[in-house]
């Protein structure tokens, strides 16, 4: 099982490519899941934390290590037949519970994670070093798992709690340094980041960036031209499908 997991674990990390972006439909849950491994252009699987908590019920902020894993294991068991590789935002790997919650996605099939540099039990960014510390000890805890290949996507929120750029650039070649695939830098909804912040974390990072939402709206061949390395949408498939879902039932009740 390991050895087929790292070698999907290197498939996925060769698509971060600068200029080149995997671009990720994030997903939620496993019929979610199931629909876009079905799509020929979709080359790997990620799920968005915000829309599998919402999908359980559940806030982001109160997303319980169990129903993480709960839905990992649905999402990878509905993929399993397609073989593509699994990433999961897995928050901010749950405190001292990271190496074990890492071993624990790899025994799904996992084979990367977000990880971010937010700690959500005391409410505040971890500094630079615990930081990069928590990216190693998930690597070190995927290679014990046989991994070594393990994508890890660190998110920076810096921008969200009024840091400057130049502490995202820090912390994010610091997370390069350390192991890192890619680094996430999260502007916020509505802030999202900007074009000119895009240009200037992609000649910080040497192109290794993944984008989510942009203040200005960048689209994905715009973000390609510019040379990001990984596009994701977080949960705005789960919201498109909702708003769908409810102007259905409306037609439903009016008629």
């Amino acid at each position: 099982m390991t050895d087929l997991q790292n070698t999907l674990a290197k498939r996925f990390k060769d698509l971060h490519k600068p200029g080149d972006p995997v671009i990720l439909a994030n997903v939620y849950d496993g019929a979610s899941a199931k629909l876009i491994a079905s799509l020929p252009q979709s080359k790997a699987i990620a799920t968005a934390s915000f829309a599998v908590a919402e999908a359980a019920g559940m806030s982001d902020d109160t997303l319980s290590r169990e129903e993480l894993l709960r839905a990992a294991r649905n999402i990878a068991t509905s993929i399993h037949p397609f073989g593509k590789p699994l990433t999961v935002d897995a928050r901010d790997g749950y405190g001292e519970q990271l190496a074990s919650t890492v071993k624990e996605l790899i025994e799904i099939g996992v084979v990367g994670i977000n990880l971010e540099d937010f700690d959500n039990d005391a409410k505040k960014l971890y500094t630079q070093s615990e930081a990069v510390d928590r990216i190693k000890q998930a690597l070190q805890a995927a290679a014990e798992s046989g991994v070594p290949e393990f994508v890890i996507n660190a998110r920076c929120d810096a921008l969200l709690h009024d840091g400057s750029l130049d502490e995202v650039i820090a912390r994010g070649r610091a997370y390069l340094a350390a192991g890192a695939t890619t680094v996430f830098v999260w502007g916020g909804r509505p802030r999202g980041i900007t074009r000119d912040e895009v240009v200037k974390l992609v000649e910080a990072f040497d192109g290794r960036l993944n984008v989510s939402k942009t203040k200005d709206g960048l689209t994905p061949a715009t973000l390609a031209k510019i040379g990001v390395a990984r596009i994701s949408i977080g949960p705005g498939l789960q919201r498109a499908a909702l708003e769908k879902m409810k102007e259905m039932a409306e037609e439903l009740f009016v008629s």
